[in-house]
């Protein structure tokens, strides 16, 4: 899909389609205003009725206004008159998008930014239109010959801002575009089924992705973390015909003095739970378990495509957790590449086995930040819902930074606690900890665990189990936290 700006007036604009809101009372919004004046008070007419729609999402296709050159008008029904609220805002966009997407209008005037939602600006209207667009126009590639046609609206014009600059508005566009680019990379790797997407190819694509990107891409082998002594990572791996992978993708944006952002991204391909096998209801969702590791992906497409001025680097574990004569078994004490030893309780319980190395390894790079991604646990899951990722922390800025940059984006996470008083449900009698504690607090103490491997870094963990992806009828991939990382690191890139 691609953006423009136009500076024509509505009733004359050249384009298949307008897009105007109606908010609750179905009172004009400016644009509506100048279509019903346009058209000799149509609209003014389908209020009698009582036929506008008004509330968010809801549309209304008109056809040959008189008046009006646009073939189509299109009205979204936006909620409150006063102040939209951001989600109302959204739902509006991406009402639009569905609206027309298969109909004959290919561009379309989006007349939406004009709408007032409390405490945001022109630019993140902007912003948020251009996104929201985006991800309402992704398909799925289906792993068959027939494919789902594409949208049909495949450029949106936008009336000129009022307190955007030009220059501004052109990176503002760009920068849409990549962040956009690089969500449907993390959707895309997600959808897989877990017999194409596995460890080898997510190397594969990691090179390619190195190639077309000008990144530093190293991927290590069994034998390599073997020499590393990643116990952990290692454990989990043992079960499966797929042999491990450790992929390291470096961004070099600033100079090498810069010391570096690192994101880790769990990348399990396919969870059973191991020996401790997951009931088969709702199994087939597991090949989303390397989410984390897909988001690592699609943040360095985006940051590369933007050209950021920082140094970036994605760390990416990944393997399968099969059941396998060769499994690790509760039970077993393994030795991460720190020298702590674990005791491992639950096989199920694998993520934060094969992060506990990454981080470890991590190190390495010396970074500033040390930020982690997993679909970890589904106690997150039942603490948050499907709204907010679980954040936490051991450091009250890196907290704050992230927090504000996924309420920016719509991207939303929620700080939890990592007290001293939760690590005492890892204590084990034979290993320097267990990989589980009891069902209390399941999030909490998973990250707890991660917290004995980060204690030298300024680190933040994102629990992404509720937010990566979606069940039933809407199946698929979501992309997030690509926006919360592309908003965090833009701000810390001053842009």
């Amino acid at each position: 899909m691609e953006f423009s700006i136009t500076a024509q007036s509505l009733e004359k604009a050249a384009t298949a389609c307008l897009v105007v809101g109606i908010t609750e009372g179905a009172r004009f919004s400016p644009s509506a205003k100048i279509i019903d004046q346009a058209s000799q008070r149509y609209l003014s007419r389908l209020k009698t009725q009582g036929d506008l729609p008004t509330k968010a999402g809801k549309t209304l296709l008109l056809h040959n206004l008189p008046g009006v050159a646009a073939p189509r008008v299109l009205l979204v029904g936006t909620g409150s008159a006063k102040s939209l609220t951001e989600r109302d805002y959204r739902a509006a966009v991406r009402a639009a998008v569905l609206a027309l997407d298969g109909g004959g209008a290919g561009t379309a005037l989006f007349c939406l930014a004009e709408l007032p939602v409390k405490g945001r600006d022109e630019a993140w209207k902007l912003e948020q239109l251009m996104l929201v667009a985006h991800e309402a126009a992704y398909r799925i590639t289906r792993v068959a010959d027939q494919q789902d046609p594409a949208c049909t609206l495949e450029r949106i014009l936008l009336p000129t801002p009022d307190k955007v600059k030009p220059s501004a508005m052109k990176t503002l566009m760009g920068h849409c575009k990549a962040i956009a680019n690089g969500m449907a990379l993390t959707r895309d790797l997600g959808n897989l089924p877990p017999n194409l997407c596995t460890p080898g190819y997510l190397a594969q694509q990691a090179l390619s992705l190195g190639r077309t990107w000008k990144l530093r891409v190293q991927v290590l082998e069994q034998s390599d973390m073997e020499k590393l002594g990643m116990g952990a990572l290692l454990a989990v791996s043992a079960g499966s015909r797929q042999p491990p992978k450790l992929i390291v993708m470096q961004y070099s944006g600033a100079s090498r003095q810069q010391k570096p952002v690192v994101l880790v991204g769990k990348g399990i391909t396919f969870d059973t739970g191991g020996i401790s096998l997951k009931p088969a209801p709702e199994m087939d969702e597991m090949k989303f378990d390397m989410c984390g590791a897909a988001s690592v992906f699609g943040t360095l497409r985006a940051v590369a495509e933007m050209k950021l001025p920082l140094n970036l680097v994605g760390i990416v574990p990944t393997c399968e957790n099969m059941p396998d004569g060769n499994a690790t078994r509760p039970g077993d004490i393994v030795r991460s590449m720190s020298g702590q030893t674990v005791e491992i309780l639950n096989t199920d319980a694998e993520g934060r086995l094969i992060l506990c190395d990454a981080l470890t390894y991590a190190e390495r790079f010396e970074p500033e930040v040390l930020i982690d991604v997993a679909t970890l646990t589904g106690a997150c899951v039942i603490a948050l819902g499907n709204e907010a990722s679980g954040l936490f922390a051991n450091d009250e800025k890196l907290q704050h930074a992230l927090q504000v940059a996924g309420d920016h984006m719509g991207d939303r996470a929620w700080p939890l606690p990592l007290w001293d008083e939760y690590q005492e449900g890892l204590k084990s009698n034979f290993a320097d900890m267990a990989n589980v504690a009891g069902r209390a607090g399941g999030s909490i103490t998973a990250a707890c665990f991660l917290s004995r491997f980060t204690t030298q870094q300024r680190w933040a963990h994102l629990d992404i189990a509720g937010v990566a992806y979606k069940g039933g009828k809407e199946k698929g991939a979501t992309g997030r936290p690509v926006k919360l990382f592309c908003r965090y690191l833009l701000q810390r890139s001053g842009l």
